[in-house]
């Protein structure tokens, strides 16, 4: 979904979310934690095959994003975590570009930040089946915000991409319940085993 291509946005938006993600890498990278690191690049590969898989859908694409358990887990480093995924995939496989690199970024990071920021104090008090429901709705929420985002990106370029936008919205829908569902599981199994590594647990 947030794979935009090159020559679809237009100028305002590409330098928008160009300064946008600008900012955001500065503040997670300030902020980062190198201890993050592996965990960080572990789910950066995880993101990276998952969103290899992928339907075409006007000028975007449908796929796996899993932004809402990078949040959940990794906080700020999830940033320049998705920022790094996204760059090897427009070089080696041409999925988006580097001109709407910002864009795309955006679209996938600020959900994720949202998600930490929205669910992760909830999350670090809940155990058992609250953990899955809030999990859940982590995972739910950073596709669902992630849609919305590059509906608008296509909306506010060009009124002819109005229809497509729709269709992106409608097409992430049945992927809204099989992220909340993998999010609410992996979140689940996590903080069992090893709840040292969520980040809102900190």
């Amino acid at each position: 979904m947030a794979h935009i291509p090159d020559g679809v946005l237009s100028s305002p938006i590409l330098i928008t979310g160009a300064v946008a993600t600008a900012g955001l890498l500065a503040v997670a990278i300030r902020r980062l934690d190198y201890d993050r690191i592996p965990q960080a690049a572990v789910l950066s590969a995880a993101f990276f095959v998952a969103s290899l898989v992928s339907i075409p859908v006007g000028p975007s694409s449908v796929h796996l994003i899993l932004n809402g358990l990078m949040g959940l887990i990794l906080g700020w480093a999830a940033v320049p975590a998705i920022f790094v995924a996204l760059i090897m995939q427009a070089v080696f496989f041409g999925y988006g570009g580097l001109l709407v690199l910002g864009v795309n970024t955006l679209n996938i990071a600020l959900p994720a930040l949202l998600c930490a920021a929205l669910i992760g104090p909830v999350l670090r008090r809940s155990s058992g089946r609250a953990t899955l429901f809030w999990g859940g709705l982590g995972g739910a929420l950073g596709v669902l915000l992630t849609a919305l985002m590059v509906s608008f990106s296509l909306g506010l370029s060009s009124s002819e991409f109005l229809p497509a936008a729709r269709l992106v919205l409608a097409t992430y829908a049945p992927l809204i319940i099989g992220e909340a569902a993998v999010t609410g599981f992996a979140l689940g199994f996590i903080l069992r085993v090893a709840p040292e590594l969520i980040t809102v647990r900190e």
